[in-house]
């Protein structure tokens, strides 16, 4: 039975890639900090969900900590498939905060576990990044062949400094890697520093929206799922690639609270704030290069994804509705 190393397995984007991978009958060892970047209670919620299955199996420890990591002896023990770097702090905003908690997670982290597929002889090492690597400036939609040159701030710097990381070490020693680039994920117990949580909290709520800018920056949506199911479509050998993995809908932040609103049945309160430094205008993938090379493309409309987020938080608002979210 295939074996996959999942780090940052509480997390969003991490917690739906194990279930998947558990789905399919795998084996996941998941590995994750549960560190407080947000409200614990979601990361709490997520690893419960995976620890109820027979075949996940979790380990608490910091990625950044090399010692722990490349001397472990569950991991250097057993023979993994893969493994798929989920583990990351994430998030414009934060990164201006404390840049140097991104560098040592996205950075660091990523050698050490680059060092332990290297090591323990992992055919598969799975990269995830993010669409903020092509700057203020790309061209939209977005290839992959389009500029990573001037990332806008700590966040996609770090990352991308992953990304050359990962491809320094393809080149020295062959190592398999695809790097899966995502654009604006959302969908069931997401991250609660991002627009689509923080907007269904407080319009539910009766809460002000805080707008920043004009309302008139647009990005393209991806569902979890969807993310889910590229991210294990590029575990196939590639030798290095890149693959863009985004939602095939883009709409206007003033646009998303209005069908918020008509889907929440409430009207929002919006305070208008001033713009994020090195925030995008605008994003959309160019999934092209996804669905020639890996048959894949975005399946859940942003219709479908928003009442499917709607209906969770419904579902869970009795402590949703106290998830931190400023």
């Amino acid at each position: 039975m295939p074996s996959y190393l999942v780090t940052g397995a509480a997390g969003f984007i991490g917690a739906c890639i194990s279930e998947f991978l558990l789905q399919e009958g795998h084996n996941v060892l998941g590995i994750d900090n549960l560190n407080d970047a947000y409200d614990i209670r979601l990361k709490e919620y997520r690893l419960q969900k995976l620890q109820s299955r027979p075949n996940f199996t979790f380990l608490r420890l910091d990625i950044a900590e090399r010692e722990v990591l490349l001397r472990h002896p569950i991991l250097t023990a057993t023979q993994f498939d893969a493994i798929l770097n989920l583990a990351a702090r994430a998030g414009v905003r934060a990164s201006l905060q404390n840049p140097w908690l991104f560098y040592e997670t996205n950075v660091i982290g990523t050698l050490n576990l680059l060092e332990l597929c290297r090591r323990c002889g992992i055919p598969k090492f799975l990269q995830a990044s993010t669409s903020t690597v092509y700057g203020l400036n790309a061209p939209i939609p977005t290839p992959e062949t389009a500029s990573t040159d001037n990332p806008p701030q700590p966040y996609a710097a770090s990352k991308k400094a992953a990304e050359t990381l990962c491809y320094t070490y393809h080149s020295l020693y062959g190592l398999d890697i695809s790097i899966v680039r995502y654009f604006t994920v959302y969908g069931p117990a997401g991250r609660p520093d991002m627009s689509m949580f923080r907007f269904i909290q407080w319009i539910t709520e009766g809460k002000p929206v805080q707008l920043y800018g004009d309302g008139e920056q647009s990005r393209g949506f991806t569902y979890v799922d969807d993310i889910a199911r590229g991210s294990l479509a590029a575990l196939k050998p590639v030798g290095f690639d890149i693959f863009n993995l985004g939602g095939h809908e883009a709409i206007r932040m003033k646009d998303l609270i209005s069908l918020l609103e008509e889907r929440i049945g409430k009207q929002a309160i919006v305070q208008h704030l001033p713009p994020n430094p090195g925030e995008l205008s605008a994003n959309l993938a160019d999934v092209s290069k996804a669905r020639r090379l890996l048959g894949w493309e975005p399946e859940v409309s942003l219709q479908e994804g928003i009442q499917r987020t709607i209906a969770w938080y419904n579902a869970e608002r009795t402590w949703a509705k106290e998830v931190f979210t400023q």
